[in-house]
């Protein structure tokens, strides 16, 4: 049997991509998986709904309003738009920061209020752009260089407190989701290029690794796993 069976585990952005992979092997694993969307109608079946616009405080407030004790948080919600910094749209860099940053920290703040006693599981979603700017990172990989740096502090910070409670982190290279789609948003053929030019990884690949995480014996901790296609050169 799974240490996740009949874990309670809220995880952000579940209706596709590495969201949805990860709540078909949580539910797998007999894990019960509440899963927030802004499009609860495309959830994989098994999972319990919640709405929420995660550009909304009131609305991530709402979400913690609505749950009991979960067991683990997943931040795996993000967005991702190629906007430069020197002359990209700062609407873009608004809505970055506000899903990538402020909701994963707000949710992991409220989360710690919703764990047992003996403790819980932070696991966070980050990317290969948050250890490395790639030429075209623009203003989204100074986001997930902040869910690096916000995953460091908030370890130190529960370790202060007491907390029995483990942060780690899973930053994915390339992967196939349609959150490329939106990164490659007016550069359709650069992505049709990339595709052509290596095996990128598929969701479920990342699943592993954040279902590794949750997993881990409470004497193990793993701070950050990195992993990128074979054939993906930085």
């Amino acid at each position: 049997m799974s240490p996740l069976a009949n874990k309670t585990i809220l995880l952000t952005g579940a209706s596709s991509g590495i969201g949805q992979a990860t709540a078909r092997g949580l539910l797998d694993r007999g894990a019960r998986v509440i899963g927030v969307s802004r499009r609860p109608d495309s959830l994989s079946q098994g999972i319990i709904p919640i709405k929420a616009d995660l550009t909304s405080r009131d609305d991530i407030q709402q979400i913690f309003r609505q749950i009991d004790r979960i067991d683990a948080l997943v931040n795996n919600a993000g967005i991702a738009y190629l906007s430069r910094i020197i002359d990209g749209n700062p609407a873009d860099w608004e809505e970055m920061w506000r899903v990538n940053v402020f909701a994963l920290s707000l949710c992991s703040q409220l989360a710690l209020r919703h764990f047992p006693k003996k403790g819980g599981r932070i696991v966070n979603i980050s990317s290969m752009s948050g250890h490395r700017v790639p030429p075209t990172g623009g203003f989204y990989a100074p986001t997930k260089f902040a869910v690096r740096a916000i995953s460091d502090a908030m370890r130190l910070e529960i370790k202060a407190s007491g907390l029995p409670v483990q942060v780690g982190c899973v930053s994915p290279g390339f992967v196939d989701t349609p959150l490329l789609d939106h990164y490659f948003r007016g550069r359709e053929e650069a992505l049709q290029k990339t595709r052509e030019a290596m095996t990128m990884l598929e969701p479920e690949d990342v699943a592993r690794c954040v279902i590794q995480l949750l997993e881990t014996p409470d004497h193990v901790e793993i701070g950050d796993i990195l992993l990128r296609s074979a054939e993906q050169k930085v």
